[in-house]
């Protein structure tokens, strides 16, 4: 059985991450119309796809793609000039390419015409003047290009050798397809060089072995024929030199005086050294020979996410049986099976940071993915928004970015929905006619901060009270502290929308953001200024699979508290703490930090220890202390889900294996601070 990955797929895959930058492209493109260099980046993916397309059998894709292609290429030169509406009618075709290669069976061959009929007309709309001295148009399959730059009058065309590096098919580049393009420049007489082609035996087919020598007949400039080869320029040799014709010879009449090779009696060995040969063409002593797939140092290797996932899983049982060995090691006096234990120790954690890191994605990926979200939805709702992003480079376990896509989707959403103004509101407010999204990501620790904010008109915390109090979530007048408040926007069916819309008043988006974050093991931190806007940040752990703990006993049972929570360590004594019963108070330079006790809490039987340890932890602005009865040292954690029969129990978010082999559960910090912060609010309530 292989893992080799199916060519048609690696086709989508590439594609999709193709898709993805033309959007990009796009949306750089409605904000920047002047930049020539996003105009060819777009041209430059259409190209791509066309060709990758019609060599992997998407005729479909390769068709439409070429379509829409020949349009934009108006905008490429200049002709039409680039506006909003070009941009929207061009995310709208890149989404029936996506669809064609996704789904080709399912797709309207209706809806693509009517793509590029849009986008024929909005570019015609945005024609510059003099555009209609230059055109592009297909006909009879064949498309016409007027161009000037011929430097001699006598030269009817252009006579050229074309000479692509071998591996040019393992990129993509289907080079027939390029002569196709040539062809469509005027009449054309094509003559291949199969002389380089090995014995059977040695033949590699995924290697290019034939040369071309061109003969056009064509008014065209040498710019034109540059065009058609512009994205594979620095992977081929082209040596161009100017055809002459005599008056009423055409081009089938035309002699191609191939140079010969004296020995065989055969034209020369390459096309490039025949056109070198032409009158007015140089050879460059300089230029590389063209580099064999061998020679070239490959960067990146497209690896299965599965693969990732399963080493994973090995790495994490290795980490397991390296604790016991250094445990074992540790009790045992043998000198040689200490230094051997500690090898693997150190190996063991370079491999588990090396594994981590190759699971580890930019955030990029992940946030470029909303332009098209705030551009749709701008558009959609009537309110310009300036949608700004940060921290990028900012890398985080690739699970979590695939989890966060739905959570962020729905909070970017209502800020547009329910937090930006309309245009009206704004002025009124003395605020720019433009919002404001901005979303970005940093590392705090060992943690991910993930920033949603706007510039809009902030929570109104009597409107959430007042609904929250209609649906009978908290009594008429019962005390309440804003936090708390604001804790009802996750409440499922909990809605303050006046009414119903295509994008809110149903009361489903805040309970899946704060579901599925918490099903990560992060958190949500709300913050909010009325008129202002809002801030609303997610923290999140850097990986689901390993992490630092800092181990502790608790009785007789030992637990888990992920080491970047914890701020620091103190001894328990009798003059630091006030009150009595789970909820206790300590003053630590100065501040009152409430603390629980775990015993209490899990309900442990045995004696407590004459000398508790209070372990303070925090997730923002909250902190808690934790008394255990022993800290036994740091330990490298590898997380085990709980089963069904456990996802009710909240103050866990997992299990780990020890080294002697037993189990302990990882404490979910997070629900641990909750506890901790109600006990506040309680005291303070009684204490009112």
């Amino acid at each position: 059985m292989t893992d080799c990955l199916d060519p048609v797929e690696a086709f989508r895959q590439e594609a999709a991450e193709l898709l993805d930058a033309l959007e990009t492209t796009l949306l750089d493109l409605g904000q920047r119309p002047q930049d020539r260099d996003l105009i060819d980046a777009a041209f430059r993916a259409l190209h791509t796809i066309k060709g990758s397309g019609s060599m992997f059998g998407f005729d479909q894709v390769a068709a439409f793609t070429h379509d829409f292609e020949t349009a934009f290429d108006l905008v490429r030169k200049g002709k039409a000039e680039p506006s909003d509406d070009l941009v929207t009618v061009a995310l709208a075709a890149k989404d029936y390419i996506r669809a064609l290669i996704e789904s080709p069976e399912s797709t309207d061959a209706v809806i693509g015409a009517s793509v590029i009929d849009d986008l024929k007309r909005v570019i015609d709309t945005g024609c510059g003047v003099g555009a209609g001295a230059q055109t592009a148009s297909r006909g009879d399959g064949e498309a016409k290009v007027q161009a000037a730059g011929l430097a001699d009058p006598a030269a009817a065309g252009w006579r050229m050798g074309v000479a692509f590096e071998p591996d040019i098919l393992r990129n993509g580049t289907d080079p027939l397809n390029l002569l196709d393009d040539l062809r469509r420049l005027g009449a054309c007489v094509v003559t291949p060089s199969v002389d380089r082609l090995p014995e059977i035996d040695a033949l590699d087919p995924e290697q290019l072995y034939i040369q071309w020598r061109v003969e056009l007949v064509s008014d065209c400039g040498g710019e034109a024929i540059e065009d058609v080869f512009v994205f594979v320029r620095d992977s081929m040799d082209l040596t161009l030199a100017p055809l002459m014709q005599q008056p009423g010879e055409t081009a089938q009449g035309l002699a191609l005086d191939l140079p010969m090779d004296e020995q065989t009696g055969v034209a020369a060995s390459t096309p490039v050294e025949a056109a070198q040969s032409l009158p007015g063409s140089e050879a460059d002593p300089r230029r590389e020979p063209a580099r064999r797939v061998d020679d070239r140092a490959s960067t990146t290797v497209r690896v299965p996410a599965a693969r990732l996932d399963q080493l994973m899983d090995r790495v994490g049982e290795l980490v397991i049986a390296q604790a016991r060995l250094s445990q074992l090691a540790a009790t045992g006096s043998d000198l040689a099976i200490k230094a051997v234990s500690e090898d693997i120790e150190r190996l063991a954690a370079a491999l588990r940071d090396t594994t981590m890191g190759a699971r580890m994605v930019p955030m990029g990926s992940l946030f470029g993915r909303f332009r098209r979200l705030v551009h749709d939805l701008s558009r959609d709702l009537g309110k310009p928004v300036e949608f700004i992003t940060s921290g990028e480079d900012t890398e985080l376990d690739k699970t979590l970015i695939e989890r966060l896509a739905d959570p962020l989707v729905h909070l970017i959403r209502n800020a547009i929905d329910h937090g930006v103004e309309d245009a009206e509101r704004r002025s009124a407010a003395g605020k720019p006619a433009q919002g404001t999204i901005e979303l970005s990501a940093s590392h705090v620790g060992a943690q991910m901060l993930i920033r949603v904010c706007d510039d809009g008109g902030g929570l109104d915390v009597a409107r959430i009270r007042a609904k929250a109090e209609e649906q009978g979530l908290i009594a008429p007048g019962a005390p309440a502290s804003e936090q708390e408040i604001y804790q009802f926007l996750f409440h499922p069916g909990f809605s303050t929308a006046k009414a119903l819309s295509a994008l809110s008043g149903r009361g489903v988006g805040m309970d899946v953001v704060k579901r599925m974050i918490e099903s990560m093991r992060g958190s949500i931190d709300i913050a909010t200024n009325f008129g202002k806007g809002t801030q609303i940040t997610l923290r999140l752990p850097l990986t689901l699979a390993i992490i630092e703990g800092l181990l502790v006993r608790v009785g007789i049972e030992r637990y888990v508290i992920p080491l970047a929570a914890v701020e620091e360590c103190v001894e328990l004594s009798g003059s630091g703490a006030s009150g009595g019963g789970e909820r206790s108070f300590l003053s630590i330079r100065g501040d009152l930090i409430p603390f629980l006790r775990l015993r209490e809490m899990f309900r442990s039987e045995s004696a407590p220890d004459l000398h508790q340890k209070v372990i303070i932890i925090s997730t923002g602005e909250m902190r808690v202390g934790l008394v255990v009865d022993q800290i036994i040292g740091s330990h490298q954690t590898v997380i085990k889900s709980l089963s069904k029969l456990h996802s009710n129990v909240s103050i866990f978010s997992g299990a780990t294996i020890l080294g002697d082999g037993r189990a302990a559960l990882i404490l979910d910090v997070a629900q641990i601070i909750s506890a901790g912060q109600a006990g506040i609010e309680s005291l303070r309530s009684e204490a009112a």
